[in-house]
């Protein structure tokens, strides 16, 4: 056996580790691995399509690599600071509504979490105004039964980021990081809401 095959086995392997990878980034960080192989090993044996692939692999990995990276830091960095969402923004859906639209009834089936970008909004129940720059809809992700609490409707023309459960499951589960740090988000924000239910509570008790 040459070292060019030596090459070939070593790239055959590397390409079996990234198929039992549980989460991406280290899939991606061993794909490029085997990708970097393959070059050197069609390049030596000049088997030139195997080259050819690994050359169209190599940056699609790396760049692949590179927007998890920084979805994981972004998160991180939003997690430490003030629960800013706009590292989700570039995976969300821009949608207007019309002021008296409801945009989810109490009791409904939560399908989606929304981002509020402009207008006003109101949950019904409980009579909050919520205006731009606001999450709406995260804990019925992690619902048992993925319920919605309150009926959101629009007050004032505007438009929201909207995203499926479906989308911001996949980011979930695709990196151990975003699933941690998005958890340590929605919890700060329902402690948020708890504290500012007891001081409502206290004012009116006074």
């Amino acid at each position: 056996m040459t070292w060019a095959d030596s090459l070939g086995y070593l790239a055959a392997l590397l390409v079996l580790a990234t198929f039992s990878m549980q989460t991406m980034l280290p899939l991606r960080v061993t794909g490029i691995a085997s990708n970097c192989v393959f070059i050197a090993y069609g390049y030596f044996t000049q088997a030139w399509p195997v080259v050819i692939l690994h050359l169209i692999l190599l940056p699609l990995n790396s760049l692949r690599l590179y927007q998890m990276m920084q979805l994981v830091r972004k998160v991180q960095e939003a997690s430490r600071g003030d629960l800013s969402m706009d590292w989700l923004k570039p995976h969300m859906t821009k949608r207007p509504y019309r002021a008296g639209q409801v945009i989810f009834r109490k009791d409904d089936v939560a399908e989606q979490m929304f981002y509020t970008l402009t207008g006003r909004y109101r949950l019904v129940e409980i009579g909050n105004e919520i205006g731009p720059g606001q999450v709406i809809g995260e804990l019925g992700f992690l619902a048992p039964e993925n319920r919605r609490t309150q009926t959101f409707e629009c007050v004032e023309d505007g438009e929201l980021l909207m995203i499926s459960y479906s989308d911001l499951r996949q980011l979930y589960f695709q990196n151990p990081k975003f699933g941690f740090y998005f958890l340590r988000l929605t919890s700060e924000r329902l402690f948020r809401d708890i504290k500012r239910l007891e001081a409502a509570q206290a004012q009116s008790a006074v």
